[in-house]
């Protein structure tokens, strides 16, 4: 389930895995799968201690909101609208909400997630800037506080709400905890606290 996160552009924005069948990661109107944000903050974190730094990284994006869809709606079944509610006609809400644990093999449905999100959006590369002064990150056009940056990468970890199953993480966030937590960037200090 996506959770907000303050910016400092552009209010909450909406963070984070939006089905459990799937491990494709929603922010706001970019969507990126999830082993590409892990490689990508692994990238960043061996850049070393540097005063900024800026890559592209590649994302859809859904510019049509409309055409994102209604999370809601897809998860009680009663509306299935655009990207989302295709993706939830698939892989519908589990009846039993014990079952509501995000799947370390969603990756296996990325061929399928891939073909419907092209029917709504596109790949684009966005840039990725750091900046030591005044401790930012900025993706795409929404600008994050170091502090809020390290949450979504904590977030993943985490596997977000409702948790990986069973504690069993894919091994791509294994290597992006590894990454961040040996950096010596100031972008990832202390955050070994924040993924336990």
């Amino acid at each position: 389930m996506p959770l907000g996160f303050p910016s400092l552009s552009h209010g909450t924005i909406a963070f984070g895995f939006f089905n459990i069948d799937t491990d494709l990661l929603l922010l706001d109107h970019y969507f990126i799968f999830a082993d590409h944000f892990c490689s990508n903050v692994a990238r960043l974190a061996r850049e070393g201690d540097q005063e900024a730094s800026e890559e592209t990284w590649d994302v859809y994006a859904i510019e049509n909101r409309s055409e994102i869809g209604d999370l809601m709606g897809a998860i009680h079944s009663i509306r299935f609208s655009g990207f989302i509610g295709e993706v939830y006609r698939r892989f519908p809400f589990p009846q039993n909400q014990s079952e509501f644990k995000q799947k370390p093999e969603g990756y296996r449905n990325r061929g399928l997630i891939a073909e419907i999100i092209g029917r709504y959006g596109v790949e684009v590369r966005i840039s990725i800037k750091a900046a030591r002064t005044p401790s930012t990150v900025q993706i795409g056009e929404f600008l994050f506080s170091a502090g809020v940056f390290q949450e979504l990468v904590q977030y993943v970890w985490l596997g977000g709400y409702p948790r990986w199953r069973d504690g069993i993480r894919p091994d791509y966030v294994l290597d992006m905890k590894q990454a961040v937590e040996e950096s010596r960037s100031w972008l990832f200090s202390d955050i070994g606290n924040k993924l336990l």
